[in-house]
């Protein structure tokens, strides 16, 4: 088990607006093409008004990296991504079920796999972050992501408690 926790892009949903930049953002990044269908990001809807963005979570276990049947798939020492070799994925999928966030897509032309690598070859970084009108994108740690719930949790039972004295 890998104890090295890695950035990965998170999405706050209390400041997305579901404007889907993030995607033409990454696609753009990608594929010099403005095809939010060749994104490695996703923007979803939960609930009727609740959108949020979803990519690779670099799990500690990823259960993509053991669901790949041809080792086409290995993990950066440098920044924790997943890394798609090419020449030994064929597409097959397994990868994508195995994923529990939905994070890889297919690429139909090349049938390569794709999985967000933070944009490593841009100077300043994950280009959907840069470009988050609403700035609902950030790069965090699961500890992070840990200390800022407990925070919110804390907070929450301080209003809480502050309206229920006034009353």
């Amino acid at each position: 088990m890998a104890t090295t926790e890695y950035q990965h892009i998170i999405c706050d949903p209390d400041k997305c607006i579901g404007c889907r930049l993030c995607e033409y953002a990454c696609s753009a990044t990608k594929t010099s093409a403005f095809n939010p269908g060749m994104s490695r990001i996703r923007v979803v809807r939960i609930e009727p008004i609740t959108m949020t963005a979803i990519t690779c979570r670099l799990c500690a276990d990823a259960p993509c990296l053991i669901a790949c049947p041809r080792d086409a798939l290995t993990r950066s020492e440098e920044n924790g991504t997943i890394v798609v070799d090419e020449d030994k994925c064929d597409g097959c999928g397994w990868c994508i079920e195995a994923c529990d966030f939905g994070a890889i897509v297919l690429n139909a032309v090349t049938k390569n796999v794709e999985i967000c690598n933070l944009c490593e070859d841009q100077e300043d970084g994950p280009q959907c972050v840069a470009f988050c009108p609403k700035d609902a994108l950030s790069l965090a740690t699961p500890e992070i992501l840990r200390q800022q719930a407990r925070r919110d949790v804390v907070q929450r039972l301080f209003e809480e408690l502050l309206t229920d004295e006034s009353v």
